[in-house]
C-alpha cells in the first residue's frame, strides 16, 4: 500500500482540537493543523537601508528566544475568518516591528515542516516601509526587533545561534545564496 492509498483509504479522524490548534490521524500518520482554517502570513521587509527587519521572541515550544521574519495569523480574532491575507501581513507588520508597508505582495503559499504539521504560510514582500511605532507585539509578545544589513545578516544568524537562539527555517530563505556558495 502507498502512502497515497492510505491517504485515499483512511478517514482524517480530529483526536484533540484547541483554540489554534488541531490534532489529526489518518492511518498510522499523526499530524497537527491549524484550527477553524486559520492561515499565517510571513512577512519579509527590507528598508531603503537595505536592512531586513526581522524579530526576536521567546517560543514556549522551544524554551528559548527564536529569530525569525516577522509572521501572524489571518483570520484569527472571531468575527475575522475572511480577513485578507495582505491586509493581515500588513497589520502583523505594524504591530511586531513599527513598520507600516505601503505596499504588500503575496509571493507563495509554503509549508515548513510537512512531515508532520498541515500548516502553510504565504509569504508576503512588504516595500515602501514606514517608522510608525518601536512595535514589540501585543501584550506579553516581548518582541524584540532586529534591524540587520543584508550584508551582514549570516554574520549576525551565527552570532545568535551560538548565543543559543533558535534560528526559524524561514531564514534559509535568506541564507540561501550563501548556503549553496560554501558548498
Amino acid at each position: 500500500m502507498t502512502l497515497e492509498d492510505e491517504y485515499r483509504d483512511n478517514p482524517e479522524e480530529v483526536r484533540w482540537e484547541g483554540r489554534y490548534i488541531v490534532a489529526k490521524t489518518r492511518g498510522r500518520w499523526e499530524y497537527v493543523g491549524r484550527s477553524r482554517n486559520i492561515r499565517a502570513a510571513v512577512i519579509l521587509a527590507v528598508d531603503d537601508q537595505d536592512r531586513v527587519i526581522l524579530v526576536e521572541q521567546f517560543r514556549m515550544p522551544l524554551g528559548r528566544p527564536c529569530i525569525e521574519l516577522p509572521a501572524g495569523l489571518i483570520g484569527d480574532d472571531d468575527g475575522g475568518e475572511d480577513e485578507d491575507g495582505a491586509t493581515a501581513a500588513a497589520r502583523e507588520l505594524e504591530e511586531e516591528t513599527g513598520y507600516r508597508p505601503a505596499h504588500t505582495e503575496a509571493l507563495g503559499e509554503f509549508y515548513s515542516s510537512p512531515g508532520m504539521v498541515s500548516e502553510s504560510f504565504t509569504l508576503y514582500r512588504a516595500t515602501g516601509l514606514e517608522r510608525v511605532s518601536e512595535g514589540g507585539g501585543v501584550e506579553g509578545e516581548g518582541i524584540t526587533v532586529h534591524h540587520v544589513p543584508l550584508a551582514e545578516l549570516e554574520i549576525f544568524i551565527a552570532a545568535k545561534r551560538d548565543a543559543g537562539l533558535a534560528i526559524d527555517v524561514k531564514l534559509l530563505l535568506l541564507l540561501g545564496p550563501a548556503i549553496m556558495a560554501s558548498r
